[in-house]
């Protein structure tokens, strides 16, 4: 019997493609969800280091913004996940499902790249469109929410795009913590049944495929917008 053929009797005759399909499940909760506590967590980050330092509250802010991303961007993310689930949350005193931890960790870790992306997104806004906001009797917290962080966005869709891919790819590491994601899923079919070469090979198409999907997906977006910007 081929490599091929043990694959599928293991995939369809011994339900392997459950596994997957709950493993692909897991891989697509936790980057979205971790992408969408990424941006919250990054567009605070970074509005405190764009803020006018104009006293000393807003300074400690801009310092604790720094130390976080400093933290976060600086240590593997596997590491990250290891001392959030082993240490951090026993020593609290907590029992937390492994995929909300998983989510928790990933967001955070997001948090800390999106907040360099969204800072610089802020920063190509004219200043001047800040200065209209503010001309028009709106306040700084207003001016920015309504006026300068929706330009951001715009600016930087792309990069956001690139994180939420590397998310993706990121997420095999949360085996770690005994989730099982997209590359347990196959290698549990792998070590099942002692071949490794296709469950990998298609662990890697599966991979490969979402991605594609991902880019094509910002790509129509990036065209959408590019279209409301000309009306």
């Amino acid at each position: 019997m081929s490599s091929w053929e043990i694959f599928v009797r293991e995939f369809i005759t011994y339900d392997g493609y459950k596994t997957v399909i709950s493993g692909l499940r897991a891989t697509i909760l936790i980057a979205v969800l971790g992408l969408l506590i990424g941006i919250a967590i990054g567009t605070l980050l970074a509005s405190a280091k764009v803020v006018p330092r104009d006293n000393v509250v807003v300074k400690i802010l801009a310092k604790l913004s720094d130390i976080y991303v400093g933290v976060f961007r600086g240590t593997p993310i596997v590491v990250q996940l290891l001392v959030v689930y082993y240490i951090l949350f026993p020593a609290l005193g907590l029992r937390v499902n492994e995929i909300y931890v998983a989510i928790a960790v990933f967001g955070m870790n997001s948090g800390a790249y999106i907040a360099e992306i969204m800072r610089s997104g802020i920063l190509s806004v004219d200043s001047g469109q800040m200065e209209a906001g503010r001309s028009l009797g709106l306040g700084y917290t207003a001016t920015m929410s309504k006026i300068v962080l929706p330009q951001a966005i715009k600016n930087i869709l792309p990069t956001l795009g690139n994180e939420f891919i590397a998310l993706i790819k990121e997420t095999s590491v949360v085996s770690f913590i005994a989730v099982v994601d997209l590359t347990k899923a196959f290698k549990s079919i792998a070590d099942s049944t002692y071949e490794y070469i296709v469950p990998y090979l298609m662990l890697a198409l599966t991979y490969l495929v979402l991605v594609i999907i991902i880019t094509i997906l910002i790509k129509l977006m990036e065209a959408r917008l590019r279209k409301s910007d000309k009306r």
